[in-house]
Parts: structure tokens; C-alpha cells; sequence
């Protein structure tokens, strides 16, 4: 399995990006998803998850602001991200959890940077 993380760029705050995340192989639609960030000299952190089901979780600094999304025809995730604020700035990854419920993650795409001016 292999993930395709793309969609990061640099944008003023407020303004919006769309992360996507393409995955090879048969098992996305079984898997749970989940997009997480790493801050340059901060621990990586989850963002947002979705499980095989559609049960979404997000990290409290996210909540309103980011939406995370799946079309399991076209084997890709999506994370909206809206009302973007400098504090967002950080390498996102999407993963892919096989059990289907989104809490422990066996494959790792290879990020995407998001860059948050002030």
C-alpha cells in the first residue's frame, strides 16, 4: 500500500486548502484514515481521523475549522481545511489503519507542507 499525500502550499491565514491522500492497493475502503501534522520542533500529532464506518475525531484545535472526508471510489481521503491560522503551519501525513476503526496506523504517506502566513 502506498499514500500520496498532496494539496499543501502556502496561504494567508483565514484563507483555505484541501489535503488529499491517494492510496494504492484494495484496502482503503476497509481501513480507517487519519491526517496528522508535525510542527518544525514539536511531536507529531493527530488532526483528524475517519473511521471504515464514518466516525470522524478531531483534535480540539481543529474542531469547526477542518472537515475530513473519504471517497472510497477513488480510493482517497480528504482533509478541508478552513480559516487556516499560523499556528496550522506544520508537514501533514495521511495513514491508513487496515483494522478499519482509525487508531493504530500501519502505512504512512510521505507528507505534504502546509505553510500559514500571518
Amino acid at each position: 500500500v502506498q499514500l500520496q499525500a498532496s494539496g499543501g502550499g502556502m496561504v494567508q491565514a483565514g484563507e483555505s486548502l484541501r489535503l488529499s491522500c491517494a492510496a494504492s492497493g484494495s484496502i482503503f475502503s476497509s481501513s480507517g484514515m487519519g491526517w496528522y501534522r508535525q510542527a518544525p520542533g514539536k511531536q507529531r500529532e493527530l488532526v483528524a481521523s475517519i473511521s471504515r464506518g464514518g466516525i470522524t475525531n478531531y483534535a480540539d484545535s481543529v474542531k469547526g475549522r477542518f472537515t475530513i472526508s473519504r471517497d472510497n471510489a477513488k480510493n482517497t481521503g480528504y482533509l478541508q481545511m478552513n480559516s487556516l491560522k499560523p499556528e496550522d503551519t506544520a508537514v501533514y501525513y495521511c495513514a491508513l489503519d487496515p483494522s478499519g476503526w482509525a487508531l493504530g496506523y500501519d502505512y504512512w504517506g510521505q507528507g505534504t507542507l502546509v505553510t500559514v502566513s500571518s
